[in-house]
């Protein structure tokens, strides 16, 4: 390997076990962090966790558990700490000088995913508000390593300029960005005024649930897709036809726990497509052991964009690698989640949804789309006469 060859940064991953959380639980939002890591472009290692009732207001973690990171930092020449929470420019700083590598917290690493993947000037500009937005009250702290101009995760977007004029220029850049995210929403609800008399269905789900694969399945088209977080950030509209009833099909930027609030701001015309659409079809990953949460995540998004009252329809994908621990027949121990097979979550709750229609599915391997299909053209229909009543081109399917 040459000196001119970049390897790849290794980083640790820091969490805390709340009160009422399970160590379960706690491991999964560290494995989601662990994921976030890789989708950035490093390499995730050791864990570290901690119970405690709230953060220590200084160092996240307690003077002890942030000494051991400290030592492991050192003997391993770990680049990046990986903290699980949004961290306070004071923290930041003492964690730094205690740790003497990269800090980077959940809400930094999802924008600098966001800022890796952001394709077009709407997206890029998008991303670039909620960054500048995150690095102006953090500006003091964050400049002993902007100074030592490294590169790498959590640096990447906003350039480095010198600290007495950095404030004054980052409030000027996000009112530029404001203004242009500003005309670009008045572009979007103009086109999406001039899309006809069409009813407009919205994928919404948590990240890497699957609807961009559904997004290519249900409209044939090529939208990109990979086993990523956030592998879409822009919304994509398609022309569906399904019978002879033609609607609208967006796919939208994925959900996830704890999304930082600036980035929900400012993707605000991106979200248009989720606060405007008549129907909503909820994508959930039904083989992630984390699945409820997912649900539950989604669902709070949801009431945060004012669409809860919205008709949907509840899609259990990946049905195809969806897995479960048989319990044998004389095992008395209490029956965990892990042991409810397929056939046991459908007879459950989700299918006696009153509220939503549901359907179980592998976008992948296709089984079941064609259920998909007719649960899609009814309630697409049921909208569709209402607001059109005298369209006569309807008819059922088969």
């Amino acid at each position: 390997m040459t000196d001119t060859e970049k390897t790849e940064e290794t980083a640790v991953l820091i969490g805390i076990n709340y009160p009422g959380q399970e160590e379960q639980e706690t491991e999964d939002y560290l494995d989601e962090l662990s994921f976030l890591a890789d989708t950035a472009g490093c390499e995730p290692g050791k864990r570290f966790v901690q119970k405690l009732n709230y953060p220590d207001p200084r160092t996240f973690v307690g003077s002890g558990k942030i000494n051991e990171i400290a030592q492991y930092v050192k003997d391993n020449r770990i680049d990046l700490a990986i903290f699980d929470d949004e961290l306070s420019p004071s923290q930041i700083r003492n964690i730094e000088k205690t740790l003497g590598c990269q800090i980077v917290d959940r809400t930094n690493l999802i924008l600098d995913i966001f800022a890796g993947r952001a394709r077009t000037s709407q997206a890029r500009a998008q991303v670039e508000l909620a960054q500048y937005q995150y690095l102006l009250p953090r500006l003091s702290g964050m400049w002993t390593h902007l100074e030592r101009q490294r590169g790498g995760i959590g640096l990447r977007g906003p350039g480095e300029t010198e600290i007495e004029t950095d404030r004054r220029i980052i409030r000027d850049k996000i009112s530029l960005l404001k203004a242009q995210l500003k005309k670009i929403d008045i572009q979007m609800a103009t086109q999406r005024k001039n899309r006809g008399k069409m009813v407009r269905v919205s994928l919404v789900g948590y990240t890497n649930a699957g609807k961009s694969t559904i997004m290519n399945m249900l409209s044939k088209s090529e939208v990109f897709a990979e086993n990523k977080l956030f592998a879409t950030l822009d919304t994509t509209v398609r022309k569906v036809v399904i019978g002879n009833l033609p609607f609208l099909l967006s796919d939208t930027v994925g959900f996830i726990r704890k999304l930082p609030h600036d980035l929900i701001k400012s993707f605000k015309s991106t979200l248009d497509e989720v606060r405007e659409a008549d129907l909503l079809v909820h994508v959930v990953d039904i083989s992630h052991p984390g699945f409820e949460e997912q649900i539950k995540v989604v669902n709070e998004t949801l009431r945060d964009l004012a669409s809860t009252d919205k008709p949907a329809i509840l899609i259990f994908n990946k049905i195809d690698v969806f897995s479960y621990v048989k319990k044998e027949k004389h095992d008395l121990t209490p029956v965990l989640k892990e042991n409810y097979s397929l056939d046991d979550l459908k007879k459950s709750w989700m299918a006696r949804d009153k509220i939503h229609k549901t359907v179980f599915l592998s976008a992948k391997t296709k089984e079941n789309i064609e259920e998909l299909r007719k649960i899609l053209y009814e309630e697409v229909k049921k909208i569709h006469v209402k607001r059109y009543p005298y369209n006569e081109f309807l008819f059922d399917i088969d």
